[in-house]
């Protein structure tokens, strides 16, 4: 019997989410190794032992013991394993829609990544000092990448790329969802209605729910920011739900 693969990190985090979403859709036992990201405590981002397999001592990271492979960034782990297992539903084989996607995964680290920086980092992490300066200069990229969702990557198609879901939708989903009134409730999505259509199609995807157990747990934060205690709690209830769901797959 192979070994399963091993992915690290916390459902708290988007990207560790996206990983995670695609490999409950494609019903792939996995096994997750919870890692407290920045921490150099055992079973921590910057413990050597972590840093020995993953220099970058980053969320999410993949371990495929099978073929002795580990892996972090999880656009690249999302692609490796679309490839790896032949998931081109999702990750097309066709030149062209794959560089479409491709193209969407580029774009997503320095502006639609920045949902995550300039609007919910400083609603959670109320103990840090973001200047004012960088926090406007994310706003404006945030801005600017959906601007470019609502009249280019939208505009014309049900999905991002195309009439069919790819891994490009899970990842832009878990950053700019995360914003809607549905979780945190920190940003209007009324003045894009195609991002507004394709955010009520993402919400049908299988194991959506699932996949974002934290953030219902989580709540509305735009009044007020939570207390650890409970992002900790909703960090545990989403690990629950993934081992839960794991369960099923494995009968």
């Amino acid at each position: 019997m192979s070994s399963p693969i091993i992915i690290y990190g916390v459902p708290f985090s988007q990207p560790v989410r996206a990983v995670l979403w695609l490999m409950l859709f494609k019903q792939m036992d996995f096994e997750l190794s919870l890692v407290n990201p920045g921490s150099s405590s055992e079973k921590g981002s910057r413990h050597p032992d972590y840093l020995a397999k993953f220099p970058t001592g980053t969320i999410p990271s993949l371990e495929d013991k099978e073929a002795g492979f580990v892996l972090s960034e999880s656009h690249a782990i999302m692609c490796y394993l679309c490839n790896k297992y032949d998931w081109t539903d999702l990750y097309p084989s066709d030149l062209e829609e794959r560089a479409k996607v491709d193209s969407y995964l580029h774009l997503h680290h320095r502006n639609v990544r920045e949902a995550s920086i300039g609007l919910v980092a400083p609603k959670v992490r109320k103990d840090l000092n973001f200047p004012e300066d960088f926090l406007k200069m994310s706003q404006a990229n945030i801005e600017k990448a959906f601007k470019a969702i609502e009249d280019g990557w939208l505009s014309k198609s049900r999905y991002l790329v195309g009439e069919t879901l790819t891994i490009a939708d899970m990842a832009a989903y878990v950053e700019i969802g995360q914003l809607q009134s549905l979780f945190t409730n920190i940003y209007d999505f009324e003045p894009f209605p195609n991002i507004s259509r394709w955010l009520k199609d993402m919400q049908k995807v299988d194991h959506h729910d699932v996949i974002h157990v934290a953030l219902y747990e989580l709540g509305d934060i735009s009044k007020e920011a939570p207390a650890m205690e409970t992002i900790i709690s909703a960090n545990k209830k989403g690990v629950v739900a993934i081992h839960e769901e794991l369960a099923k797959i494995n009968g």
